[in-house]
């Protein structure tokens, strides 16, 4: 199943979310892991920090695990709907916005 997910961005743990996108923890996790990266690629953040994009899932309760290992922990107001296909949601790319937030700006001139 497709579903549509939304959720508010704890933008306080924004480094450990890029951190973990990055490094292959998220992705190294079965069965979801590599979906989950997929996710998040095609996730849209909001000016109201909500972010918004579609996650494929095979659970019984739809986005069971990945809400209990990575979800849960980077995201608040998580909602799921069903979908019919991926889609695209219009919003600043959420990795770049991870980046963006995880910018030192101690070495910025």
């Amino acid at each position: 199943m497709i579903y549509e997910v939304k959720g508010r961005l704890v933008a306080e743990r924004a480094r450990e979310f890029l951190d973990k996108l990055s490094d292959g923890s998220i992705e190294a996790q079965q069965p979801d892991g590599r979906e989950i990266v997929a996710s998040m690629w095609r996730a849209r953040i909001g000016y109201d920090g909500i972010a918004r994009w579609t996650e494929t899932c095979f659970c019984p309760t739809p986005l069971a695990h990945e809400r209990e290992t990575v979800l849960e922990h980077f995201f608040s107001e998580l909602e799921t709907v069903e979908a019919d296909q991926h889609r695209t949601y219009s919003g600043a790319p959420l990795m770049e916005h991870l980046a963006f937030l995880n910018v030192d700006t101690r070495t910025v001139a």
